[in-house]
């Protein structure tokens, strides 16, 4: 576990007080808490389980559960690889394992030099043009190890950003 800084506590807490009356707070917190630091950081969940009179295993479940939710600060690149059946149909499972030994993580960890975070996906709503992948915000089709390499050249060489 990381140490959160002060200001990100002060803005945690800023989140919980404006929050925290909401009917159903616990998913807008935790939104605005990843929307503000990129993630929930585990050492947050006693804030915001007494916030919301609720149990940090409460907390916890929430966070664990739905997949968006990020407990580790992610890279500058979150990618995200297809695995619904028509990506995997047209090749995703060969193209996972050649991304896993590409960037030499697994999902949900990030690279040692910080630049990508690896994260599964159930579709991405491309099966079209599968397999497919995510680099932050944009969908990229017909993906395969090459078009991968290319894209990750582009981010290093032209300092492409492609979120």
């Amino acid at each position: 576990m990381s140490a959160i800084s002060t200001a990100d506590i002060h803005t945690i807490n800023n989140l919980l007080e404006q929050h925290k009356t909401l009917p159903g707070a616990l998913l807008p917190i935790l939104h605005s808490i990843q929307d503000q630091l990129g993630y929930v950081p585990p050492e947050v969940v006693p804030m915001i389980a007494s916030t919301l009179n609720q149990s940090s295993a409460e907390i916890h479940g929430v966070i664990s559960f739905y997949h968006h939710f990020l407990t580790h600060k992610p890279g500058q690149n979150k990618i995200s690889i297809c695995l619904a059946e028509s990506c995997q149909a047209l090749g995703s499972t060969g193209l996972e394992k050649d991304i896993k030994q590409r960037l030499n993580i697994d999902y949900h960890q990030t690279t040692k030099d910080g630049k990508y975070t690896l994260e599964p996906v159930y579709c991405l709503g491309n099966c079209a043009c599968s397999p497919a992948i995510r680099i932050g915000e944009k969908i990229y089709g017909e993906m395969d190890i090459n078009k991968f390499d290319e894209l990750l050249e582009a981010l290093v060489t032209y300092k492409v950003e492609l979120t």
